[in-house]
């Protein structure tokens, strides 16, 4: 693992912000939340007029894909979406205590100067959980919080401290998690097995190894873009068929486009199969 040269936060600012947190925004424990479950553009997507991006029926609201988990020892953000601050806010999430990577593409990254409020209540750096070609994504389109010049500028960039996964199991806030390898189209990108819940967004493809590691799971979160097939994302049938094929007692479908409207598409949807929608929370065992 490989920690970044960024500085800790003023430990005075740090425990003065800290002392402000109300104690009901931090406690998860025991809670999955759903941040967003849109594709890249959200939905309502900007300048649409369809039935689903002029609903007024909030679950057709989706920001950009993203999870908090409630862990042992904190809480683990999964992506850093372009809406996270709004995402956090409306969730009354009031603290992270380290964020976990799937890919590095835009709409899971470039959320990430939003969590430079955290150090000064944590009193350290994010510790940011991803593999090496993240991290490069990240250095590319955050450089100017990697200068020696932004050493100077404390809270005013985002500080991160960089541990590099790979697919071996590893812990993070006292929880043991599982990678596995997906491909989204020619990307590679990882999901992640926590217990019994495994979280495979932006994906079209599960190789058999990372199948056998989707056995026997109390919950499934699955990529089901579309009805129609995608290049690089599951359409809602082919996420249907992987849902029936693994045998998950519950699937719960993520990354949707406005072309998937919840009402009816729930309603159309096998037994155990549900769509999931911002600001869903679940309970589970760590």
């Amino acid at each position: 693992m490989l920690n970044s040269e960024n500085p800790t936060p003023e430990p005075a600012l740090s425990e003065n912000l800290a002392n402000r947190i109300p104690s009901p925004q931090a406690d998860l424990s025991g809670q999955l939340v759903f941040l967003g479950t849109g594709t890249s553009v959200g939905v309502p997507v900007i300048g649409c007029d369809c039935p689903t991006c002029t609903s007024d029926n909030p679950r057709n609201q989706r920001t950009r894909c993203s999870l908090v988990f409630g862990l042992p020892d904190g809480n683990l953000l999964v992506d850093t979406t372009p809406d996270l601050r709004t995402q956090l806010l409306r969730e009354r999430i009031g603290i992270i205590h380290a964020t976990l990577f799937t890919h590095e593409h835009a709409d899971h990254v470039f959320g990430l100067d939003d969590l430079r409020i955290f150090p000064h209540y944590l009193g350290h750096s994010m510790p940011i959980y991803c593999e090496d070609h993240v991290e490069a994504r990240i250095r590319k389109s955050f450089d100017y919080a990697f200068t020696d010049e932004a050493k100077a500028y404390a809270g005013g960039v985002p500080q991160v401290a960089f541990h590099r996964i790979g697919l071996e199991p590893f812990s993070a806030l006292g929880q043991q998690i599982v990678p596995l390898r997906l491909w989204h189209g020619k990307f590679r990108v990882l999901g992640f097995r926590f217990g019994n819940v495994a979280y495979c967004t932006d994906t079209n493809r599960i190789p058999d190894e990372s199948r056998r590691l989707l056995e026997g799971l109390d919950v499934l979160i699955l990529d089901a873009l579309r009805p129609r097939p995608h290049a690089t994302h599951f359409s809602l049938d082919e996420a249907v068929a992987v849902a029936q094929s693994l045998k998950p007692k519950r699937t719960l479908f993520t990354h949707m486009s406005h072309e998937i409207e919840h009402a009816w598409a729930n309603e159309n949807l096998p037994s155990g199969m549900e769509l999931a929608y911002d600001g869903l929370r679940l309970e589970w065992s760590p």
